[in-house]
């Protein structure tokens, strides 16, 4: 490690920093709890808004931050409810979570302007979606059929649906999680644009 990274990372684990991480993965975990089905995928894909904690922790104070919270955001709501799949598909969540966050928090961080932070958002907006096919196909998807003993043929049929020529993993992961992860990094990224103006003064002190 070098002396700047050791300097960096000092700097962002002082008393006062730990306490505004601890306050967004705390919030962020609460708006994961607050989730709702999209009617564009199958009824277990969740859409919730606790990516936006994570992204003004991240615009905040840095992208290690924001993979900080997005950890303590996954480990306070695997406390509360526990995991289905012996803890993939958090695992999985947390690798989707930081697509999009950790990216974000790196572009705006070179330089804090509106356009950075535009930037920032579009791209992780789509890391998230790319990882989100992958980890779905290759991680979440195989976990809920061999952990959770949920069917495959019942997993597609749900897809089906949905849209009628989806037959098997590859189309569901395409036509139903991708715009999934699109819309929700839309979404996120509109949310967090209306309030991190409003919140980063607080973040400062």
């Amino acid at each position: 490690m070098t002396a700047i990274s050791r300097n960096a990372t000092n700097t962002l684990f002082t008393t006062k920093n730990m306490a505004k991480i601890a306050i967004l993965s705390a919030v962020s975990a609460v708006l994961m709890l607050l989730e709702f089905p999209l009617p564009i995928a199958p009824s277990f894909y969740k859409m919730d808004f606790s990516e936006v904690g994570v992204l003004i922790g991240g615009f905040a104070l840095g992208p290690t931050a924001a993979i900080v919270i997005e950890a303590l955001k996954i480990l306070i709501k695997f406390l509360l409810k526990g995991s289905f799949t012996m803890g993939v598909g958090e695992l999985s969540n947390f690798i989707i979570g930081c697509a999009m966050c950790v990216p974000a928090a790196m572009i705006y961080k070179k330089e804090k302007t509106r356009k950075n932070a535009l930037i920032g958002l579009c791209v992780g907006t789509v890391c998230m979606t790319v990882i989100g096919v992958v980890m779905n196909y290759f991680v979440a998807i195989p976990a809920y059929v061999a952990i959770a003993h949920y069917p495959l043929d019942v997993i597609i049929s749900m897809g089906a649906a949905i849209f009628p020529f989806i037959k098997n993993t590859f189309q569901l992961v395409i036509a139903c999680v991708t715009p999934f992860n699109l819309i929700k990094g839309v979404l996120v990224s509109i949310v967090t644009c209306l309030l991190y103006k409003h919140v980063s003064p607080l973040l400062k002190r």
